[in-house]
């Protein structure tokens, strides 16, 4: 018997039938040490060897190792995109906004690298025995940078705010059919309970750093973030200027561990271009995120450090599917097979990223079924099946997409290979602001287009591009998708608390969508940003946050 085999069995007691089949799934080899990492952690478990896994990571609170190796009180520079609105916890959304939130603002847990959830805010969480309930409790001595302590009136608050519609927050695409306004309830001042409208297993990640909206803020706010920018984290706002930077200082009164560097300065670029410039002139230590494309003198340059992380974004690419010419799903096959996604991965991408197979299920994702049969590129059969749907002549169709990272590339590589099945697509390549325009039907090239390509970043768990991406009444739906199996299935895959009724509810769904095909899923790109040699102790997420407490110069 193991050490850990020993500690398991030791552990048994108390807890949940849920917990415990997923500690024998551990010890006879069907849950491998990740998974059950994960799904531990997603359950609140408290194993002596998630807490040593908490401990190597860092993010958050907790310790980082790169702390031994670097002098306190250096100022770290990043270059990165500018707030496209307002800095705002509620609406936020895009790159700039998200990266500013996250300086001064910290949640109840963190979505590691490994997909793993880390203690933040909270120290644990555990469900009822469905799922539908999830009781959190808090860690006890934290500070708003206003000096009130956080309790869980704040986070009660925090998430009404979030879950209510009349806010039009940003979050209601991750909490819609699962928590609404009055659902977070205070148990005592450190114990708070999520009441769901409907069970999830996977909840703590939808109020983690996965949903990038949900930082804690004290429960008076009501509003202008940027005159307090009032929150909980390790720096506490300096300056900030639109459209040009911002600063932040150490704050002494943390709860946690005291930031190692005394200052942080975010320099805004409008182009990716002038950001890596400015890091190879010594300008900046950090690029924040740039693409393969942009950035491939950054990939061989011996003065640059690339942290790369296995990420879930990707950039979907959808056709309506209630109308001409992608009525027939035998249309929407077709122009899946013609996407030589291997070639595309290997060489646009130069292999920083993953083959994707037309459903939000990446490979990275443990519950996701890897007997499903992987998506090629077949164009014989890919003209077969447009005869069979009578347009084995052809047609054309216009496809909008935004000016982002390489999806311009993307959508010119999609042009070209569906020529060969008589496809005739015109680019209607465009600002991504006006792209997405007010995000509603008639307001949104997104969304009124017969055929575009969208932007998703990471998420820790799927849920979210599952249900509002593609379900019946998704708040997005940009393949006017509407089909009841595949509503059901995500209803009974997002209950499951176990990672094999996951697995199996996963696997439904991945074949469904390749019968249906209403959005292509491509690849899933990893994400990159650059620092200079000798700063170590960079933390970022593929989410687009960038934690610095523990960054420093050797």
């Amino acid at each position: 018997m193991t050490r850990n085999t020993y500690l398991l069995d030791g552990l048994r007691s108390g807890l949940t039938p849920i917990e415990n089949h997923l500690i024998d799934g551990h010890v006879d080899g069907r849950v491998s040490r990740r998974e059950f990492l994960r799904h531990g952690s997603v359950l609140g478990l408290s194993l002596p060897f998630l807490g040593q896994a908490t401990l190597v990571v860092g993010l958050g609170a907790t310790p980082s190792v790169a702390r031994a190796a670097v002098q306190p009180g250096s100022t770290i520079r990043v270059a990165c995109d500018a707030p496209q609105t307002v800095v705002d916890p509620v609406l936020n959304g895009d790159t700039g906004g998200v990266l500013m939130l996250n300086q001064v603002g910290e949640f109840l847990c963190i979505d590691g690298p490994d997909l793993v959830l880390k203690p933040c805010l909270a120290t644990s969480w555990n469900p009822n025995q469905d799922g539908t309930v999830w009781t959190f409790t808090l860690q006890k001595g934290v500070k708003f940078h206003s000096g009130g302590e956080m309790k869980a009136d704040d986070v009660v608050a925090t998430m009404d705010r979030l879950a209510d519609p009349k806010n039009s927050s940003n979050a209601l695409s991750v909490f819609k059919g699962i928590l609404q306004k009055g659902g977070t309830r205070k148990v005592d001042d450190y114990t708070v309970e999520f009441h769901l409208d409907s069970a999830s297993g996977s909840f703590p990640y939808l109020v983690s750093s996965d949903n990038y909206n949900a930082i804690i803020l004290p429960a008076g706010y009501s509003g202008n973030f940027e005159e307090s920018w009032d929150a909980t984290g390790p720096f506490k706002i300096e300056k900030f200027t639109r459209n040009v930077g911002a600063s932040f200082v150490r704050n002494d009164d943390y709860w946690g561990l005291k930031a190692l560097p005394a200052k942080t300065e975010f320099i805004f670029f409008k182009d990716i271009r002038a950001q890596i410039f400015a890091l190879q002139a010594g300008q900046v230590d950090i690029v924040n995120q740039f693409s393969v494309l942009d950035g491939v003198a950054l990939l061989g340059d011996p003065s640059v450090d690339i942290v790369s992380l296995k990420s879930t974004a990707n950039q979907p690419v959808h056709m309506h599917c209630d109308s001409d010419p992608f009525g027939d799903p035998r249309v929407r096959q077709a122009v899946a097979l013609c996407l030589d996604r291997e070639k595309f991965v290997k060489g646009l991408m130069k292999g920083r990223a993953e083959v994707g197979n037309d459903s939000p299920f990446a490979k990275v994702y443990p519950m996701t079924d890897p007997t499903v049969p992987q998506r090629n590129q077949d164009i014989r059969k890919a003209k077969e099946l447009m005869k069979a749907a009578g347009m084995e002549k052809g047609f054309q169709v216009t496809l909008a997409a935004p000016q982002y990272l390489e999806i311009p590339a993307y959508a010119q590589l999609l042009q070209n290979w569906v020529k060969e099945i008589g496809v005739e697509l015109k680019l209607d390549i465009m600002d991504r602001s006006a792209f997405y325009g007010d995000v509603i039907p008639g307001k949104s090239p997104w969304l009124d287009s017969v055929m575009g390509i969208g932007d998703f970043g990471h998420r820790g768990v799927p849920n979210v591009l599952l249900q509002s991406l593609l379900m019946s009444d998704g708040i997005y739906n940009p393949a006017k998708f509407k089909n009841k199996e595949y509503d059901n299935l995500v209803n009974s895959y997002t209950a499951s608390l176990d990672l094999e009724a996951q697995r199996a509810g996963a696997g439904k769904i991945q074949r469904l969508l390749l019968e249906e095909t209403p959005l292509l899923f491509g690849y899933f790109y990893d994400y990159l940003i650059a620092t200079k040699k000798g700063v170590v102790g960079v933390q970022p997420t593929a989410i687009g946050q960038l934690f610095l407490q523990d960054a420093g110069k050797t």
